[in-house]
C-alpha cells in the first residue's frame, strides 16, 4: 500500500481568529504570544483525536454505576518543542495533553541565512524512545522542513515511529510539505494554514514573520 503525506487544516473559526491575530504585524509580543499559545491548544485538540488509545472502565457518579472512557494511563506522550519558536506552542499543547507526567524533550537548531539549512546546538532527546512512543513535535514555521526533517531522522535513529508521530506547526509552505512527503509520507502534520510560497530569504509568504523573534522581541 503506497503511503502519503497527512496534512489536516482544521476550518475552526477559532484557529482562522488567532491565526489573524498573529499574522498582524502590528500585534504587540504578548498577545502574539497568547495567540500562538491559543493556536497551540486548539491544533492539538484536534491533533489527538483517534490517535492517543483509550481504556473502558466503570466509574461511580454521585447516582450510579456509569460506563466511562478514560486515556489509557500507560501512554506517556512526548512532547519535543524545537527551539526556539516551538516553546511559543508549548504553553497551550500541555493544556491539552491529559497527562501530568508527559515528558517534553528540547531540540536547539538553527537555520543557516544563506543555505536555509540548519545546524543543532542543544539535543536534549534520550538515548532511545520506545517504539509506541506517541510523540507530539512543535514547530510553528515549515519553511524549507529542514528542521523537521532534521529532528525526525534524530526521532528514527533513537527507536521512534514516525506513525506515532504528530507535528503541530501553524503555518507551512508548498515547498516544505513536497520535501517531507518525499521523505516521510506516513507522517502526519496538523496546520492552521499553508502559503504559497518562500521569499528570497527562505520567509513564508505570507506568513506571520520570525515566531521567536516575535514572541521573545529578540
Amino acid at each position: 500500500m503506497s503511503l502519503q503525506l497527512r496534512v489536516y487544516v482544521p476550518d475552526h473559526p477559532l484557529i482562522k481568529h488567532w491565526l489573524a491575530i498573529a499574522r498582524d504585524r502590528n500585534t504587540p509580543a504578548s498577545l502574539f504570544k497568547t495567540a500562538m499559545t491559543e493556536l497551540g491548544r486548539w491544533l492539538t485538540f484536534e491533533a489527538i483525536r483517534r490517535w492517543l488509545p483509550t481504556v473502558q472502565t466503570e466509574l461511580e457518579t454521585p447516582l450510579s454505576l456509569s460506563e466511562a472512557t478514560l486515556i489509557d494511563p500507560r501512554i506517556k506522550p512526548v512532547i519535543i518543542p524545537i527551539l526556539r519558536a516551538g516553546l511559543t506552542l508549548l504553553e497551550g499543547v500541555q493544556a491539552v495533553v491529559p497527562f501530568s507526567n508527559a515528558s517534553i524533550y528540547h531540540l536547539g537548531l538553527v537555520r543557516d541565512e544563506q543555505t536555509l539549512e540548519c545546524s543543532c546546538y542543544l539535543n536534549k532527546l534520550p538515548d532511545q524512545f520506545e517504539p509506541e512512543c506517541h510523540i507530539l513535535i512543535l514547530e510553528p514555521m515549515l519553511a524549507t522542513g529542514s528542521s523537521l526533517v532534521y529532528c525526525l531522522q534524530e526521532i528514527c535513529k533513537r527507536g521512534g515511529q514516525v506513525e506515532n508521530i504528530r507535528v503541530i506547526s501553524i503555518i507551512a509552505a508548498h515547498q516544505a510539505l513536497q520535501k517531507l512527503a518525499k521523505e516521510y509520507p506516513n507522517l502526519q502534520i496538523h496546520l492552521a494554514m499553508i502559503d504559497p510560497e518562500l521569499n528570497k530569504n527562505g520567509y513564508i509568504v505570507p506568513g506571520l514573520g520570525d515566531a521567536g523573534d516575535r514572541a521573545f522581541g529578540t
